[in-house]
């Protein structure tokens, strides 16, 4: 018993001790690249690519915006990366750049007509908001079908009366399993202010959908 708990805090430290080392070789490519090395920013890049590409496709529902978005992140990034303190993780800091540009972009658009039914977790993976049966068996329940039709377009309706900045942190809260303390950071807030945002936000879903329970 006691030689397992010995393992498993060895595990523990050696994941830790990994986490440590990303984060050193990470913050000596920030530095080489404030010091003007392309290749030591491409490099970030690579690394967050992907990342960066599924947030801005999730949180505007848009291949097109999201791609532009990406794009416009990083030359962003490259413009100003020598702006970046060691404050918070590279990470944190593309985020927050990433989202304040869905948020300029979702208060353009003022609306989303996109459907929220399926959303996209942080691995890439779908995930069915109204955990419906798949299309070749709906034909078997039409009147089941037609429930996950109409709760689809409240869930649509409800999403779409929230402010912007209201369904970016519910977004990123429950989508995305971001803690609170980075999703303030990312939206140059405070972390109260975002769980004072994520209420009103839930508060305003819950109205929305009681009469549907």
């Amino acid at each position: 018993m006691g030689g397992s708990n010995r393992e498993t805090g060895r595990e523990k430290a050696n994941r830790t001790q990994d986490r440590l080392q990303v984060r050193a070789e990470e913050m000596d490519l920030i530095r080489e690249a404030q010091g003007g090395s392309r290749a030591a920013f491409d490099a970030l890049v690579h690394h967050y690519e992907h990342q960066v590409l599924r947030l801005a496709l999730h949180l505007t529902g848009s291949e097109h915006d999201a791609e532009d978005i990406y794009q416009e992140a990083f030359l962003k990034a490259y413009r100003y990366i020598g702006n970046f303190r060691f404050e918070c993780s590279f990470y944190t800091w593309i985020y927050r750049i990433v989202t304040n540009l869905c948020l300029d972009q979702l208060r353009r658009r003022k609306t989303r007509r996109e459907d929220h039914a399926v959303v996209v977790d942080r691995s890439g993976d779908e995930i069915d908001m109204l955990a419906t049966v798949s299309d070749n068996r709906s034909f078997s329940n039409p009147a089941r079908e037609l429930d996950r039709k109409v709760l689809g377009e409240r869930i649509q309706e409800a999403l779409g009366k929230l402010t912007p900045r209201e369904r970016m942190v519910f977004e990123l809260k429950h989508y995305q399993g971001l803690r609170l303390r980075t999703i303030g950071e990312m939206l140059n807030t405070t972390e109260e202010t975002a769980k004072n945002t994520l209420f009103r936000a839930t508060k305003k879903l819950r109205a929305q959908l009681a009469e549907l329970r």
